[in-house]
């Protein structure tokens, strides 16, 4: 039943047999992309730096051979990514036939399952996670020392850590350090059972993930299996948040959970459920802060269901922030971090990179004082570029909230784009930052251009982040071998599929 948005889209047929052995093709080529990154990624990946896989037979083959090791990873990246797609025509809005929420899963499943065994790619951030996390569990404070500092430069997890995080404090909230003090405190300095434990605790908010995408979507008028496959089964979920061990997984599971168990107090009115899920959203914003975002859209759906009148907009937000207030001192004081987490928020912002449209305008307009004679002041234009730009997405957020008060938006897809707003015109823009505004939109958008959009969008960016996560120095001619090789394997695998199965990877007419 839905609370805003809209009508739930009917049930559709079930696919057909030709269609299910299509599918059944589309899931096999997706899980020997997952294979192939597992194996990959054994000398491809992010390895520590001291890898437990040097000098054992087989396995350790691959770290010597890097861009052998690499191609086998773009090629099971461009695989998956290919089935995702070909994936998407067994969900696409107006199909007479669908695919049922149980092939969704099962699918989500023979993709997941083998690259739980990954060694990290994409990001080294996971390393991080493990050095703050036995800061904690050493009793020092992670807010006030970095890795470097607390733990000692030739400390194991230290080494692991990139060296531009080794001096910096964490900038997560306290209560992912309080859990990553408990996973350390059983791991201790052991590595790979470290990444592992990690990686669970991403699943769980996969799991969360999979749990909230399909009921939001009834809500909101869009098909449930369509946005588990935009969402759960987008290829930077399972590169970023599965093999990348990404907490952003765990920061936006429990902001969805939150925000499907405050939609539940809406018809009839409860406050209960209401107050619970703010409640969850609160935990999503201690581990990452972004999320808090969350319970403006939350209250704009109350204060319309209390009447929609001025008033019950003040009187809602009012009660949202005393949640807020309540549910991050009780954190804060509870885990014993204090508050200290408020200092760091923007120790990414020491990172200047292109990929952030502020930072990029910044460094635009102090390569164009240099050229005009007028002196070298690239730092205070980024830093006066990123205040203005954060200023705008403020705006923006305030904009769709009102927007989303005044019935004219779905309050699904302010917030969606609300998270877009903060994070691209954010100091800091990484590849996984778009399932921020991915996942909510998934439960609400059905138009097809923003379909088209975002798959088009997840695709590319899927496959342009090394899986190693580094910069290759002096070593820039191991990518382009690498995804030549890639590209020549894929084409290949296509070709043979093709005379095998047919073009499978090509939508037929519905």
């Amino acid at each position: 039943m839905p609370t805003s948005g809209g009508a739930v889209t009917p049930e559709s047929d079930l696919l057909n047999g030709r269609e299910r052995r299509q599918l059944d093709i589309v899931r096999r080529w997706g899980t020997i992309g997952a294979l192939l990154l597992t194996v990959g990624s054994l000398g491809g990946g992010a390895a520590p730096i001291y890898s437990p896989l040097y000098g054992v037979p087989v396995l350790g083959l691959f770290s010597r051979m890097p861009s052998v090791a690499m191609g086998v990873v773009w090629t099971g990246i461009f695989m998956i990514v290919s089935a995702w797609l070909a994936l998407g025509r067994f969900v696409r809005p107006g199909r007479p036939r669908l695919a049922s929420r149980g092939q969704m899963d099962r699918t989500l499943l023979m993709w997941t399952v083998p690259l739980v065994f990954c060694v990290p790619m994409f990001s080294r951030d996971v390393y991080s996670y493990l050095a703050q996390s036995e800061i904690a569990a050493r009793g020092q404070d992670p807010y006030e020392l970095g890795p470097a500092s607390a733990l000692g430069v030739d400390h194991v997890l230290t080494r692991g850590v990139p060296n531009i995080w080794r001096e910096t404090p964490a900038p997560y909230g306290p209560l992912f350090l309080a859990v990553g003090r408990l996973l350390a405190m059983l791991t201790g300095d052991h590595v790979v059972s470290g990444v592992f434990l990690h990686r669970l605790l991403v699943l769980c908010g996969l799991a969360m993930v999979v749990w909230a995408l399909p009921r939001l979507a009834a809500r909101f008028g869009v098909s449930p299996v369509g946005a588990l496959w935009l969402g759960a089964l987008n290829p930077l979920v399972l590169f970023h948040i599965v093999i990348g061990v990404h907490n952003d997984g765990l920061a936006l599971g429990m902001m969805l959970v939150g925000i499907e168990l405050a939609l539940r107090g809406l018809e009839p009115l409860r406050w209960s459920w209401i107050t619970l899920g703010a409640a969850t959203i609160v935990c999503a914003a201690m581990v990452k802060i972004p999320a808090m975002a969350a319970l403006g859209f939350v209250g704009v759906l109350v204060a319309r269901k209390l009447g929609g009148k001025i008033t019950h907009l003040l009187l809602v937000a009012a009660i949202m922030a005393v949640i807020a207030g309540v549910g991050v001192v009780a954190i804060a004081l509870g885990t014993g971090f204090g508050f200290g987490w408020i200092e760091t928020l923007n120790v990414a912002s020491v990172v200047k990179s292109w990929m952030s449209p502020p930072t990029a305008l910044g460094f635009m307009g102090g390569g164009l004082g240099i050229l005009l004679g007028l002196g070298n002041h690239t730092d205070s234009m980024i830093a006066l570029a990123r205040l203005l730009t954060q200023g705008v997405s403020i705006v923006i957020t305030v904009v769709l909230l009102w927007k989303s008060f005044q019935g004219k938006l779905k309050a699904m897809n302010g917030l969606g784009a609300a998270l877009g707003a903060i994070l691209v015109l954010g100091p800091v823009l990484q590849p996984w930052y778009v399932l921020w505004a991915v996942l909510p939109l998934a439960t609400a958008v059905v138009g097809p251009k923003f379909r088209t959009f975002a798959m088009v969008t997840s695709a590319a960016i899927a496959v342009i982040l090394p899986p190693t996560g580094s910069a290759f120095d002096g070593r820039a001619y191991t990518v382009p071998q690498a995804v030549a090789g890639a590209v020549i394997t894929f084409a290949a695998c296509v070709l043979i599929a093709r005379k095998r199965v047919g073009p499978f990877l090509k939508s037929d007419p519905a």
